[in-house]
């Protein structure tokens, strides 16, 4: 089994959304059993989500984060949609593939 590394950087942000994850849940009286219900998942993967584990799916930690009310972007959805909006123009802009260009050796001595 390949073990997967993460940067320093992503270490620390999923070890501060787990953080306020946790925080939120406690903010708002939330046991771990209800939480995992309403979010549809199991009690293990809430607290494997609340421990910062990075393999945890993105979605699920997310659609966590938003239960217990963590603002990752903006508490106003239609903020949220303008930015996506700008983000998927930007996009549009951007060529559609990346390519490396190979240069040709010049082995002419």
């Amino acid at each position: 089994m390949k073990v997967r590394t993460y940067s320093r950087y992503t270490l620390r942000a999923i070890s501060l959304l787990a953080t306020l994850i946790k925080t939120g849940r406690l903010e708002k009286r939330i046991k771990t059993q209800e939480l995992a219900e309403r979010a549809g998942i199991s009690r293990d993967l809430l607290y494997r989500i609340e421990k910062g584990d990075p393999r945890v799916e993105l979605g699920v930690a997310l659609e966590v984060a938003a239960i217990v009310g963590v603002p990752l972007f903006s508490a106003d959805v239609s903020e949220i949609e303008e930015r996506s909006k700008q983000a998927s123009e930007k996009l549009a802009l951007l060529p559609r593939a990346v390519r490396n260009r190979q240069m040709k050796a010049n082995d002419d001595f």
